[in-house]
């Protein structure tokens, strides 16, 4: 069967697709940032602290570039968590750069996170629920394929 290159009001379905993609993550974008308002946390205090959470401790510049924040920016933002007690800052284990200093959660930081990522959970769960189970588990199948697919190919031709 050979597929058109335009759909029946001669949008590209690649155009349609990026659309499609496009306003459903600035919807649940939405939710996700008010589900973390809600909270009482920042955006970026939760996503420092959710990356601990699930990576254990790591160097402040892997942190930064797991939450998309400069090396400025990530360092005023993990002084501010360990000002609060949240995030502390350990020696690397081998001691071979004295630099190097890992950042962890504290117990009152993990407490703090665990709790506010099972309800985070719980609002995106909502903001999704237009789709059965089984449904999202085929729709997360396809975004990694459109993923990996288009991280294989040249950015242009």
């Amino acid at each position: 069967m050979v597929k058109k290159e335009e759909d029946a009001v001669g949008i590209a379905t690649g155009t349609r697709l990026w659309l499609s993609l496009f306003k459903a993550k600035r919807s649940l974008e939405r939710h996700a940032l008010a589900s973390i308002s809600n909270l009482g946390m920042s955006n970026t205090d939760f996503a420092i602290m959710e990356v601990l959470l699930h990576k254990g401790p790591l160097p402040v510049n892997t942190i930064g570039k797991k939450v998309l924040l400069t090396s400025g920016s990530i360092t005023t933002a993990v002084d501010r968590l360990v000002e609060r007690l949240m995030v502390e800052r350990i020696p690397l284990s081998d001691a071979r750069d004295r630099r190097v200093r890992l950042v962890r959660l504290t117990r009152s930081g993990t407490k703090l996170i665990k709790e506010a990522f099972k309800q985070h959970q719980r609002h995106l769960r909502r903001a999704v629920s237009a789709l059965t189970e089984e449904e999202q588990d085929t729709l997360l199948t396809l975004l990694k394929k459109v993923g990996k697919g288009a991280d294989a190919l040249d950015i242009l031709p």
